[in-house]
Formats: structure tokens, C-alpha cells, sequence
């Protein structure tokens, strides 16, 4: 049975620990409500320039003939593009994307075609190469505030992968943030813009309610120049803003993630310092009673 002093040391130990986790809630906490904000202030132009180049591919009489907008014939490789973090202790935040993206890429090997990896953050890059994943690419050191301009440097090594034919599809794999304790893997198809999904769920939710509409409001809008253009101008940037969405809900998921894990792991904490405390306390008592005993067996053989 272990002593006081060594009952007393596992005290300390894990109110030192307590002490980090709850810092790491409350920095957590507070980098959740930046990164809400930001969230909330991109959403409304993601969905905006998602509409804008479903509208405009439909009422387009045919495609431009752009590389980045011609659909290939055979889809032999396939890009996936895992977003995680650079750090860990947020729970099953990475983990859950690293389990969706293995099952992802069973899915396609069943179908034929090889699977090319890229992946965001360093707990992403490094899970992959111990499962002996060789990655085409991979980004790290801006997972906890990505910018913009780290989104467009990823677009523009998938999309030339595309362009070029080393890619003939384009799927993303993240976190997308529902609330600190909720957050849901999403995957979504970049390329082509054919099979990518460039709604929404607000414009799913509004293209199911007012399906009827939206034909006749498409049929009043006015393009200037050509829709054909609009979409050729539209394709980059639908691509790059898709990523830096998928960049800013994966943050926000991360701090989310971590604040709770953070939170319980203090709750943790609280509860094995209560049973370290009994623990004490019982084995304080029990070696008073033993001390007494002793006394009294003294006194006895004294008569």
C-alpha cells in the first residue's frame, strides 16, 4: 500500500496537470470565439459564390474550354485532401478525419482508381506516412489561423494536378463546425465542377423549398459579359474559397474540440483528487489506529 508522502506527491502531480488543462480550456475558449466570428463572417460569401457558379454553369449553353473545367473521360487518380491540425489534445478531431479518409480510400481502390494524398497540419501528415502513405503534398504551420493566401496555395497545387492529368477528381475531407461539442466529417467534391458540390445546405435547403421559383428566377437573370465567362472567372475562386471554408471550419472545430477535451480532462482531474484524498485519509487513519494499537499492547505488557 502506498504511503502518505507518495498519496500526497500523486495529489500534487495531478492538480500541476489540472492547472495546464484548464489554461488550455480557456485559451481554447478564446481562440473558439475568434475563429467563430470569422466562420460566420465567410459563410454568407461561400454560399454566395457557390450559387453564383451553379447559376452561371446553367445557364451556360456549353462549358468553356478551359482546362480546369473539361471533365476527363477516365478517372484513374483521385486527390484527397485530409484537413487536421498541427497539434493534438483536442480529442477525436483528427482522428476522425484520418478514419474517414482510410475508409474513403478503400472505397475508391474497390472502384479502380489510386488514391494521391494531401493533407493539412502535422498530426494529419504524420498519421498517413506511419501508415505508409506516400503524400503527393502536404501543408502545415497555419492550422490554428489560416489566412486566405494558405488557401490559395493549396488550390493551386491541386488544380494544376488537375489541369495537368495527374488528378482526374478532387475530394476534401474536414471538420465542419456545428457548435464546441459538434462537430460532423464532411467531404465534399472540388473537381471537377461537374461532379463538385457547389451548394450549400442553406441552398439545398432553398433549392428543395422553392424549386419551382428558381427556374422562373433564373430565366430573369442578366449576364454581362457571357455566362460562359462568368464561369471561367468563378471556377478559380470557387475552388480556393471552398478550401479556405473547409480551413476555417476545421480551426474552429479544432479549438472546439480541444475545449472540451481540455474541460473533461479537468473534470478527470477533480475526480481522481477526490479518491487520491480518501485514499489518504484511509490510510492516515489506519495508521493512527495501528499507532494506538501499538500503545496499547505497550501498556498491557507493562502490567
Amino acid at each position: 500500500m502506498a504511503s502518505q508522502r507518495d498519496i500526497k506527491s500523486k495529489i500534487g502531480s495531478v492538480k500541476n496537470i489540472q492547472k495546464i488543462t484548464r489554461a488550455m480550456e480557456m485559451v481554447s475558449a478564446a481562440r473558439l470565439r475568434r475563429a467563430e466570428q470569422r466562420i460566420e463572417q465567410l459563410r454568407p460569401y461561400a454560399d454566395g459564390i457557390r450559387k453564383m457558379t451553379r447559376r452561371a454553369s446553367e445557364a451556360a449553353e456549353s462549358i468553356p474550354h478551359l482546362p480546369v473545367l473539361v471533365e476527363h473521360e477516365q478517372v484513374n487518380n483521385v486527390g484527397l485532401l485530409l484537413v487536421t491540425s498541427d497539434r493534438g489534445l483536442a480529442g477525436a478531431f483528427n482522428s476522425q478525419i484520418i478514419r474517414a479518409g482510410i475508409t474513403r480510400s478503400r472505397e475508391i481502390d474497390a472502384d479502380g482508381p489510386s488514391v494521391q494524398w494531401y493533407a493539412t497540419g502535422r498530426r494529419g501528415v504524420s498519421s498517413l506516412q506511419f501508415r505508409g502513405n506516400e503524400l503527393a503534398a502536404s501543408y502545415t504551420g497555419f492550422t490554428d489561423r489560416p489566412v486566405y493566401a494558405d488557401a490559395r496555395h493549396i488550390a493551386h497545387d491541386l488544380t494544376a494536378a488537375y489541369v495537368d492529368g495527374e488528378l482526374d477528381r478532387v475530394e476534401i475531407i474536414y471538420n465542419h463546425y456545428i457548435s464546441p461539442i459538434s462537430q460532423t466529417v464532411s467531404h465534399e467534391t472540388l473537381l471537377p465542377l461537374q461532379q463538385a458540390d457547389i451548394l450549400g445546405e442553406e441552398g439545398e435547403q432553398e433549392e428543395e423549398q422553392q424549386s419551382e421559383a428558381s427556374a422562373h428566377q433564373r430565366a430573369l437573370w442578366i449576364y454581362e459579359p457571357d455566362p460562359e465567362e462568368i464561369l471561367a472567372r468563378l471556377v478559380p475562386d470557387y475552388v480556393e474559397i471552398s478550401i479556405y471554408r473547409a480551413l476555417l471550419e476545421s480551426t474552429a472545430s479544432e479549438h472546439g474540440a480541444r475545449m472540451t477535451a481540455m474541460r473533461s480532462a479537468s473534470d478527470n482531474a477533480s475526480d481522481l483528487i477526490e479518491q487520491y484524498t480518501l485514499e489518504m485519509n484511509r490510510q492516515r487513519q489506519a495508521e493512527i489506529t495501528q499507532e494506538i494499537m501499538e500503545v496499547v499492547a505497550g501498556a498491557e505488557g507493562l502490567r
